[in-house]
This record gives C-alpha cells, sequence and structure tokens, in this order.
C-alpha cells in the first residue's frame, strides 16, 4: 500500500465541464454521466472509451439517453474481447446510473431501493434487486484489513423497513444546515450498514441518495460523488466502525465534510488517508500528535493575556479562544491557511473564511510571503500587552 491519498482515483472523464454551462439540460445530463462514471471507482472500475464518446453525443443531442443505452449493450452483446468483463460493467451500469439520475420521480421507500439495484445490475448480478440470504464480510483498506460488521441475513428486510419508515417520519423543519446534514449522515450510512445486497450496495445507495435529496429540495447536480465516490464509501465505513482496544469509535464527521461540499458548495479537503486506522498512516499521526504535545506550550497566564488582547481588539469570546489556539500553534513563524484552520479547529470552510476575515480586520494576521492563502500573526498586535 502506498501513501498516496486516493487509491482508487476516478478516472477522468470529458463531462466536468459541462456541468458548469448554462444550457440547462447538458447540464443535468453531463451531471448524470460524470456522476455515474465517478461512481464505478468505488468498486475499482473503470469506463471505456466507447462509453465516453456515446455518451458525449447523448448530451450534444445526438443520440436519446435510451438510444445511448441501446448502443452501449448491443457493444457488448457482440463480445467484445478487447473489453473486461468489468470494463463491461461499469459501462453498463453507468448507463444506467445517467438515465436514474435524468428521471424526476422518486419514493423514499423499501420497493424503490430496491427497484434501483435491480434497474442497475440486472443481466450484471444474478441478484440484481434481491435481498441477500447469507451473512457478509468485507476487508477495508481504511480499516486496515478489518470489516465492518454489517446488518445479519436474517432481519434485513426489517431493518430496511425500520431505518426508511423513521426517514419519512423525521421532522426537518426548523433545523440549521449543520444539523440537517448531520442527521442526513446518520440516517444514509445507516442505510448503507445494512447492507442489502451481495454487491453492489454502495452505488445502489449512492443513487438513492442523490434521488432523495433531490426530493427535499438541494440541487445536488455538482461534481462531489463524481470526484469522490471512494471517499464516500470510506466515510461510511467510518461511520459503521468501532473498535475500542484501537481507539476508534464510529463517526460522521468524515461525512459531514463530504455532504456540506455536497450541499452547501464548501471545499473541505475530503482525504481519504486522513480516515485510514493504522499502519504507517496512523503511526504518521500519533508521531505528529506526539510532536504536538511535547512543544511546548504558553502558560495559563500568557495564553489569559493574549486572549483578553483579541476580545479588546473586539472579537467575540468565541473567536478569541480560537485565535489564542491559532497563535500557541503557530506563533509568529509558522505561516497558516484556511486548511489548517479547519484541521486544528474541526471547523468548515466557512466559519474558517470568517474566523480568518476577522483576524485581519483587527490587525492581529496578516498575509504571508510564503504563498497565497497563507497568513501570519502580526508581531505589532501584540506589542500593546
Amino acid at each position: 500500500m502506498t501513501e498516496n491519498d486516493d487509491i482508487r482515483v476516478p478516472q477522468k472523464d470529458p463531462f466536468e465541464e459541462y456541468i458548469k454551462v448554462r444550457d440547462p439540460e447538458k447540464r443535468e445530463l453531463g451531471y448524470a454521466w460524470h456522476t455515474a462514471i465517478g461512481l464505478q471507482s468505488v468498486d475499482g472500475l473503470t469506463t471505456s472509451e466507447y462509453l465516453r464518446e456515446t455518451a458525449q453525443k447523448n448530451i450534444e443531442g445526438e443520440l436519446s439517453l435510451p438510444k445511448a443505452q441501446e448502443l452501449i449493450a448491443a457493444y457488448y452483446r457482440t463480445g467484445r474481447k478487447n473489453e473486461s468483463p468489468r470494463t463491461a460493467e461499469a459501462d453498463i451500469v453507468s448507463s444506467r446510473i445517467a438515465a436514474i439520475l435524468s428521471e424526476k420521480g422518486f419514493t423514499l421507500s423499501p420497493a424503490q431501493y430496491l427497484s434501483i439495484h435491480k434497474r442497475l445490475f440486472e443481466g450484471v448480478f444474478d441478484h440484481a434487486g434481491k435481498m441477500r440470504d447469507y451473512n457478509i464480510t468485507k476487508a477495508e483498506w481504511v480499516l486496515d484489513g478489518d470489516t465492518v460488521t454489517y446488518g445479519g441475513f436474517q432481519e434485513l428486510r426489517a431493518t430496511l423497513e425500520y431505518d426508511i419508515s423513521t426517514e419519512r417520519e423525521f421532522d426537518y423543519s426548523g433545523l440549521s444546515m449543520e444539523k440537517i446534514i448531520k442527521h442526513l449522515a446518520t440516517f444514509i450510512s445507516s442505510l448503507w450498514q445494512i447492507h442489502v445486497f451481495g454487491e453492489g450496495n454502495t452505488r445502489a445507495t449512492a443513487v438513492f441518495f442523490i434521488l432523495y435529496l433531490r426530493s427535499l429540495g438541494f440541487d445536488v447536480t455538482n461534481d462531489t460523488f463524481a470526484k469522490n465516490a471512494w471517499y464516500f464509501r470510506n466515510a461510511m465505513v467510518r461511520a459503521n466502525y468501532t473498535n475500542l482496544r484501537k481507539g476508534v469509535r464510529e463517526t460522521t464527521e468524515y461525512l459531514e465534510l463530504f455532504l456540506s461540499n455536497l450541499l452547501m458548495g464548501e471545499s473541505n479537503a475530503l482525504q481519504n488517508r486522513s480516515m485510514h486506522i493504522g499502519g504507517d498512516l496512523a503511526k504518521q499521526d500519533s508521531y505528529t500528535s506526539k510532536q504536538d504535545f511535547e512543544t511546548p506550550k504558553q502558560d495559563s497566564d500568557t495564553a489569559k493575556q493574549d486572549f483578553d488582547l483579541f476580545v479588546k481588539a473586539g472579537l467575540s469570546v468565541k473567536s478569541a479562544n480560537n485565535a489564542v489556539k491559532l497563535y500557541q500553534r503557530f506563533g509568529f513563524d509558522r505561516p497558516f491557511g484556511r486548511s489548517d484552520i479547519i484541521e486544528l479547529l474541526g471547523i468548515t470552510r466557512s466559519p474558517s473564511s470568517e474566523l480568518i476575515n476577522k483576524l485581519l480586520s483587527v490587525d492581529a494576521i496578516e498575509p504571508a510571503e510564503q504563498g497565497r492563502g497563507k497568513y501570519c500573526f502580526n508581531k505589532s498586535f501584540f506589542s500593546s500587552i
């Protein structure tokens, strides 16, 4: 295993630019194909050049979507020796995802969930649309080879019906976006954990979730799923894994970052390596934490002085506390940027940008010379202590 962040990088496709065009029909089709192709990376699959050429013709209006699907299916009926069975799977399933995402109807129900799996994988898997009748385990890279505990096959239907009926009854009124995102992360990770099907769970769940989000009024026509499909899967793995012996607890924090990008247009860094629980990556994190722990910190009196100075300058108590944490970590000599603030304080992009603006407004920080988007604390601000 290398230390590269994304082991399975979604194959570059030509549809990314279509989701930025003004033509709404091209934009929606471009999004559907871009997402469909990107989702294949959750199972390490890539699509063929023929699929991409056919999809582009569909977006440009040269082919209807049903005709594009027909051509792709016919392409593999001829027994293409130059394409692997897994490429055939990626192409066929991609065309079906694009078709489903181009439709408007949706019902939050177990029947809809099962139907999506059947439509995606009919003729690909013998069990398309059918619940598994055996228990499963899957070794996960992000869990250092361990597995999530998936739903027992005897209770699959009851668990599926319970999760979806509970979600149907949930009242979103009056909730902040932060709470909405947290709830959605909990719902979709729980639905995925059931793992109703023998194969194809993540792709079916992603399509079901996208349709559900649209039914709630969200515009999800961006490239978050297309570019971060494997991150989405790993985030659901981490949301369903606890190992107290290793000090690991289930958390939806990674899924919430993903959803903040998807639903709010934030730019949180979505790094698979950040979710890895062991191996060299964990050792690196442990070493970094040890370094941080052993770094001399200001004593409490000095920290209080700094806090009082930030408050006197006009910052709120919360912002002053965050400013002290930043100053303790970076001091005068270490430039920092938005990503550093997000990591240190555990906040999202928008609040981190707001904190930067507040610190700039009182001259507590200034742009650093080491690059755009980097800042350092202003020594003259502290000279009044």
